[in-house]
């Protein structure tokens, strides 16, 4: 057995293709233990550092870091017994036991019989490369060879073979044969009626990608007056989460019918019981904000309208109402737009649910939120007012029925006991699935919300 092992990016969780290189935390000549982290690695869910599987030294590094993976592809290379003395040179014999595809109808590395890492022959599975020499048949327009028997029954010297003229060596982008192209850019090109024979392919070993395909039904561009250089422009690759993110919420956007709803709170009394909350003994040691109020008021408006807390499930054709809440919090970070969920939080105390919102909020800045803590969620919010702003229409996460934003608490002119004052008012939004919701319940659960924001000490007594 080898004594060299290639570590391979593996899959991280809820079937994720890819992965980005954040960056390595060894480097080769590295002595590593089992189970040490090796290499972060940012995936379309969150950052994630990753053990290495063996003990050992590093002897290759196969990607750097920047570089988008493949699951499955090799990352890196592992000696597990660096104390058996040097790596034998490779033998003619070892070399020999590699297949490597011949040069002429060369396809991309990765499609079907081509070349795959490591000079293997990517096949199909259930079917092996080809270990005997290929015969050609005739060429078209040629005359066949000759009978091997003479008239008499002899047989005949072998005929001398006249040299084969090599063809002129053809440009690197210019494939020989049938157009090399995968199987998707193959569909796109039918769905957009292009021929592939007629494009000039740009990537590997000349194939045709999607941007050729693209390339080739775009309009020319209409002349401007005053064009701008290029180097004043910023390309961001859509990638990693903010991809992900992307994905979700225009598939959130074109499958719920989204309506929204509005509530303007005076909040005066939440903000006088946060500061009561802070001068607490129990909660001296923990950081306080108006969220934790909001979320505990989501919390028991849930428990007066449960169906607010369910999903749409279009494979059975059922409402599901959930019994437990796992509450998102939308959380803005440097690599996009992410929403933890705290599990089950309708069973915490009010003490455990202000723990658990610190810990969910540091984790999510640090950047090494789990996947776990991204799956699963009932019901979210998304606080915009810690951005000065007043309220927003949130869409919803998939899966989810219900949203509500929480707008900025700010000093307003308010009718309060018949006299003008200034009040700490706040807006609230609710988005949901009309689907499920009906504006009834949509409105009652939204005047439940605000009315425990209004006086939360009061409703802490009578609604628990």
């Amino acid at each position: 057995m080898s004594r060299i092992k290639e570590f391979t990016l593996p899959d991280l969780g809820e079937g994720l293709t890819e992965g980005e290189i954040l960056s390595w935390l060894v480097k080769v000549g590295d002595t590593i233990e089992l189970n040490q982290p090796i290499v972060e690695v940012e995936t379309a869910k969150a950052a994630v550092e990753i053990p290495a599987k063996w003990a050992g030294v590093v002897t290759k590094i196969f990607h750097e870091a920047g570089t988008t993976v493949e699951v499955g592809a090799p990352i890196v290379a592992i000696d597990t017994q660096p104390g058996s003395g040097d790596l034998p040179e490779p033998s003619a014999e070892s070399l020999a036991a590699v297949e490597v595809a011949p040069a002429e109808g060369m396809v991309e590395p990765g499609l079907i019989g081509g070349p795959a890492p490591g000079g293997r022959t990517a096949v199909l599975v259930g079917y092996g490369p080809r270990n005997t020499t290929a015969k050609r048949r005739p060429r078209s327009g040629t005359p066949s060879a000759p009978s091997t028997t003479a008239s008499n029954g002899s047989t005949p010297p072998p005929a001398a073979v006249a040299p084969v003229p090599v063809p002129a060596e053809q440009p690197s982008n210019v494939p020989a044969g049938p157009v090399l192209a995968k199987p998707p850019v193959r569909k796109l090109a039918r769905d957009l009626g292009v021929d592939l024979a007629s494009l000039v392919g740009t990537g590997p070993m000349g194939s045709v990608t999607r941007d050729d395909v693209h390339k080739a039904v775009a309009p020319a561009p209409a002349a401007t007056a005053a064009p701008f250089d290029a180097s004043r422009e910023q390309r961001i690759p859509i990638k990693g989460v903010r991809k992900l993110t992307a994905e979700n919420m225009v598939a959130s956007a074109f499958t719920a019918p989204h309506v929204t709803e509005f509530l303007t709170v005076d909040v005066t009394r939440t903000m006088k019981a946060l500061e009561k909350i802070k001068a607490s003994r129990d909660f001296r040691d923990v950081r306080i904000s108006p969220l934790l109020l909001v979320a505990k008021a989501v919390l028991l408006a849930v428990k007066r309208h449960p169906m607010v807390n369910s999903s749409w499930s279009g494979e059975t054709g059922e409402i599901v109402v959930k019994e437990y809440v796992n509450l998102g919090i939308a959380a803005a970070t440097e690599r996009g737009l992410i929403v933890p969920n705290i599990k089950d939080a309708g069973r915490l105390t009010l003490r455990e649910l202000a723990e658990a919102l610190n810990t969910l909020v540091q984790v999510a800045k640090s950047g090494k939120t789990p996947p776990a803590d991204m799956a699963g969620g009932t019901l979210s919010i998304t606080n915009v007012g810690v951005f000065g702003v007043d309220t927003g229409t949130p869409i919803l996460p998939p899966g989810e029925s219900a949203i509500l934003a929480f707008g900025a608490v700010k000093p307003t002119p308010w009718v309060h006991n018949g006299k003008i004052k200034i009040r700490q008012v706040t807006t609230l939004g609710l988005s949901f699935d009309h689907r499920i919701i009906d504006g009834e319940l949509g409105s009652k659960f939204l005047r439940d919300v605000g009315e425990f924001l209004t006086d939360p000490e009061a409703a802490l007594l009578s609604w628990t």
